[in-house]
């Protein structure tokens, strides 16, 4: 066999070439994606938190206007984007832009009385499955 012949026969990758290639990249991504999912949810959580501290200064601004009040449960966090139905002559809203969401795209709720905070209100998000009273919840202490 000349050397143009020898050449010519290996300018292609054998089927254990792919076959080892295709391995260790399996091996190396399953190190790799664990990992890079791990960061995403920690990172939603993160952005979920700053969304609800964003809405509790919300609820402090109404309430510094309302004479420490904050919303009802009736009005509820609709009453930081608009003002209620009934006549309010201290609502110098709005006090949020647009209705509070967390990393999910679910809205953050609100409750009052708050069941954790019984003598003032929770916030919260249902987290990534999206259930209430979860342990993925996200609420502020």
């Amino acid at each position: 066999m000349s050397r143009r012949s020898t050449a010519k026969l290996r300018s292609a990758f054998t089927l254990i070439e792919v076959l080892l290639v295709l391995a260790i990249m399996g091996i190396i991504m399953s190190m790799v994606i664990p990992k890079v999912m791990g960061r995403q949810r920690h990172a939603n959580e993160d952005a979920t938190r700053i969304s609800l501290h964003g809405l509790q200064q919300a609820i402090r601004m109404y309430a510094l206007d309302h004479g420490g009040s904050v919303p009802s449960a009736r009005d509820g966090m609709q009453v930081l984007l608009s003002p209620p139905t009934r006549k309010d002559t201290r609502w110098r809203g709005p006090y949020h832009e647009k209705t509070a969401v967390d990393a999910w795209g679910e809205p953050l709720r609100y409750v009052y009385p708050g069941k954790i905070h019984t003598s003032s209100y929770d916030i919260f998000s249902t987290g990534e499955d999206r259930l209430e009273g979860t342990q993925d919840d996200i609420t502020l202490e």
